[in-house]
């Protein structure tokens, strides 16, 4: 069961921060050069709508395997180094981040766009791109510290 637990906690992990980095740094720079708002508004609607049911999966399962792992591999909390300490922590932050997104701008992205209110489609998809970008630079950092972290917190 450990080795499945491991694989499914690092495939979610490669599908969350992948998915942000693809999103983020590949996607949106041309959405923003090749489409008009009501085109790129629906765009990033329709991404989020396919991309965030995979993100509650990556949720779910990283929160699942990390606690099961640390109970049944490791021993409990008090056995793991720092740095497990400190990827939990970041992992929550970035899942409740997530979920603020989820269930506050994203489904006013959505009303507006289906409203073609494009100015508050703007606004919210703004703050989405501002906490996604926030999340990207936690989930690499969290990699950085899942990676190397016993040997930097020795």
């Amino acid at each position: 069961m450990i080795p499945l637990a491991i694989s499914l906690h690092v495939l979610s992990s490669v599908i969350w921060v992948g998915g942000m980095f693809f999103a983020y740094l590949v996607l949106r720079p041309i959405a923003a050069i090749q489409f008009e708002p009501p085109q790129r508004l629906t765009l990033w609607s329709n991404v989020f709508s396919k991309f965030f049911p995979w993100v509650w999966v990556a949720v779910v399962l990283l929160i699942g395997t990390g606690f099961w792992l640390i109970t049944n591999k490791f021993g409990g909390m008090k056995n793991v180094g720092v740095h497990i300490h400190i990827m939990m922590s970041m992992g929550i932050i970035m899942a409740l981040i997530f979920m603020h997104v989820f269930f506050a701008p994203t489904r006013k992205l959505a009303k507006a766009v289906a409203e073609s209110n494009w100015e508050e489609a703007g606004k919210k998809l703004a703050q989405i791109r501002i906490l996604i970008g926030l999340n990207l630079i936690i989930g690499i950092a969290v990699v950085v510290i899942a990676t190397s972290g016993r040997y930097l917190f020795i």
